[in-house]
């Protein structure tokens, strides 16, 4: 079973800042990785399992895939739902996840 993926309005901002932080540089090559990070999460469809436990948090329900230098922060629903949550800059520590985003 294939599971659909979705992304938070919190990823979606974050997305969004990473492509605008890169595009003052280059906006070809921000434009180029927005779409490579969102190909990577797509990936989660087939191989939801794919991505490590957070290690910063005990007994969390998220997981992540590394998309250098970036997290793609998600957790796994049992109705067949992957959802991103962040996109977080390795460099910036433990990933910083809501009350909301840590319900259900």
């Amino acid at each position: 079973m294939d599971y659909n993926v979705i992304w938070s309005p919190s990823a979606r901002l974050d997305l969004k800042e990473v492509v605008v932080y890169i595009a003052k540089d280059n906006p070809e090559v921000a434009e180029r990785f927005g779409y490579s990070m969102i190909k990577a999460s797509k990936s989660l469809s087939s191989f939801p399992q794919k991505g490590r436990c957070i290690p910063e948090f005990k007994d969390c329900p998220f997981r992540e895939i590394i998309f250098s230098p970036y997290r793609i922060i998600y957790r796994i629903s049992g109705t067949g739902i992957v959802e991103i949550v962040r996109v977080w800059h390795s460099a910036r520590g433990k990933p910083q996840i809501n009350q909301s985003q840590q319900g259900g």
